[in-house]
């Protein structure tokens, strides 16, 4: 199994759109950074996803998705009236990816950033270096192990 966070801002996509309905199974789309869009190529059924609230009032990890469905063409890519459309990306030749995600855990509350910048287990993750906070990035089984004992 792999680990990963995902960075939205709750009022596209929150861990309580997920927890509205745990059975439900929300698309990830609109992901258009190539090194993001390349991390999702390479999750799997099952792998477990951090939702990380960004730009927001209380930024950061609130919960805990699951993939039900590996990385498939964004559908959002092709559709001219989709705030994700690309005119550069054809059904032949997409360009861009979705996965499909499912509620796992909300947590009680959320792990604030400068709470994970001070867990030494996460001084090379991407997530507490300024600058690199891409949508979509790797979690390694100690780090996603420090980010639950913060709980």
């Amino acid at each position: 199994m792999q680990y990963w966070l995902m960075k939205t801002e709750p009022e596209e996509c929150s861990i309580d759109d997920f927890a509205k309905d745990p059975s439900a199974v929300i698309m990830w789309d609109g992901v258009r950074n190539y090194q993001a869009r390349n991390f999702m190529r390479t999750m799997a059924i099952g792998d477990e996803v951090f939702i990380y609230h960004s730009r927001c009032a209380n930024i950061g990890i609130a919960g805990i998705v699951r993939v039900t469905r590996m990385a498939y063409p964004d559908p959002t890519q092709f559709d001219t009236n989709a705030p994700y459309f690309d005119p550069k990306s054809t059904p032949d030749k997409p360009r861009w990816d979705a996965v499909d995600l499912q509620f796992v855990r909300k947590f009680t509350r959320v792990i604030a950033l400068d709470e994970l910048k001070n867990e030494p287990a996460l001084a090379n993750n991407p997530v507490v270096r300024k600058g690199n906070r891409l949508s979509v990035i790797p979690v390694t089984k100690d780090e996603r192990d420090a980010i639950l004992a913060l709980l």
